[in-house]
């Protein structure tokens, strides 16, 4: 049988492997029942396999047995801190966990890559690596991981790495989609605090007041984004959070506020990094108030590699049909610590439709949506085009080398 057929055989296997992550979700670095899974569903092929020291990551080594580069494949484990809605009968047995973002998927695919690609293990032109990632919502998995050797697992570095990720709606299921560079935005943080001198509400002459100069720090954010970029190299800066006070008459001693920021460039992530604190700063001036200002910074711009791009694009033509395959005209604001290993590697990132067949896309629930849902069908795919990466890819450095 073909690679595509021998996929859609495990179809049922895989099922059942998502399924069983779907029902019962960790979140952050530390995931030992889904670990446990993974180990599980590796077991009896011929893999060298390592634990993570800080994590609960698994990293899996596939050795062809003669001399070759290496191939990184990716695919991340962690649910979200989000109570389930999804009306399914494997749906979360955990209160206030769920798997909302797919990764469940994600999983179950590349533990489908080992298998496929351990039976054709002497077709292999080198090593592959299987990434199994914790942490990837918010808590840099890729980042611990690298740290840890991921990228030297096989001995070498490898000279391309790809990572998946399915999509509840927004486009059709079995649909692939990439682009060339940046293809999701960079990640920063911010907690701001004004330090005011709390009162009574019915004389604010005598205190100093947080809450107006945290409120016009908002808006001065929103002018200062649309006055400082250009529309083809933008930057979002969104406030999720605004905290203070404890009673209507009541001035509190400080206001507190969170946001995100997201960008597309390097020097544009730094430019809204320095005017985001300027902006606090100088409305705080304004206002006789002091301000803390806490930026961090959480994932860089994901970056595919224009020639690994080409190369997923024309893969998921040959194997699926050009049919299936959409070019993504603009990058995408949400982040990604592949992004990590993209800075390290060259590779690229591909997105997957997995938005059920009976749900219209543009109105289905999206990704982090306490309703999403995914389309099991689309298991085989993944694993599929996992394995032709990782075969194809490893074969073009050997014809190259002739």
């Amino acid at each position: 049988m073909s690679l595509t057929e021998d996929a859609h055989a495990l179809h049922d296997d895989l099922v059942r492997l998502r399924r069983q992550l779907h029902a019962e979700p960790e979140v952050g670095l530390h995931l030992p029942r889904t670990q446990e899974r993974v180990l599980h569903a590796l077991d009896g092929l011929p893999l060298e396999i390592a634990t993570g020291a800080s994590l609960s990551s698994v990293t899996a080594v596939l050795r062809s047995g003669k001399p070759g580069p290496t191939v990184l494949l990716r695919g991340d484990m962690d649910a979200l801190p989000v109570s389930e809605k999804a009306d399914v009968d494997y749906a979360s047995t955990v209160p206030d966990r769920m798997h909302a973002c797919g990764h469940d998927l994600h999983t179950s695919m590349l533990a489908g890559a080992a298998h496929l690609l351990s039976a054709r293990r002497e077709h292999l032109a080198g090593d592959v690596v299987f990434m199994f990632q914790p942490g990837e919502e918010g808590y840099d998995g890729a980042g611990h991981m690298l740290a840890e050797g991921v990228l030297e697992a096989s001995g070498s570095r490898p000279v391309a790495a790809y990572g998946l990720h399915v999509s509840a709606s927004g486009m059709p299921g079995g649909a692939f989609v990439t682009r060339k560079g940046p293809l999701m935005a960079a990640s920063d943080v911010a907690t701001v605090t004004v330090l005011g001198r709390g009162g009574h509400g019915s004389a604010p002459h005598a205190s100093l007041d947080p809450i107006p100069a945290g409120c016009e720090m908002v808006s001065a954010l929103q002018t200062f984004v649309a006055r400082s970029f250009p529309a083809f190299d933008p930057v979002v800066v969104t406030v999720g959070s605004f905290h203070a006070g404890t009673a209507a008459n009541v001035i509190p001693d400080d206001a507190r506020f969170d946001l995100t920021v997201r960008s597309f460039s390097q020097e544009n992530r730094e430019k809204a990094r320095d005017g985001v604190i300027r902006v606090c700063r100088g409305v705080a001036a304004a206002h006789g108030l002091e301000v803390d200002v806490d930026y961090r910074e959480q994932y860089p711009v994901t970056v595919n590699d224009d020639v690994e791009a080409g190369f997923v694009a024309d893969v998921v033509a040959e194997t699926y049909g050009p049919e299936r395959f959409t070019w993504q005209p603009q990058p995408a604001t949400g982040s990604e610590d592949f992004s990590r290993v993209l800075d390290e590697i060259p590779g690229a990132f591909v997105f997957l439709g997995a938005c059920p067949p009976d749900r219209d896309p543009s109105q289905a629930a999206y990704n982090h949506s306490p309703l999403a849902e995914f389309d099991d069908s689309v298991l085989g795919d993944g694993a599929a085009l996992y394995s032709e990466l990782a075969l194809r890819r490893l074969a073009r450095v050997e014809v190259a080398a002739c």
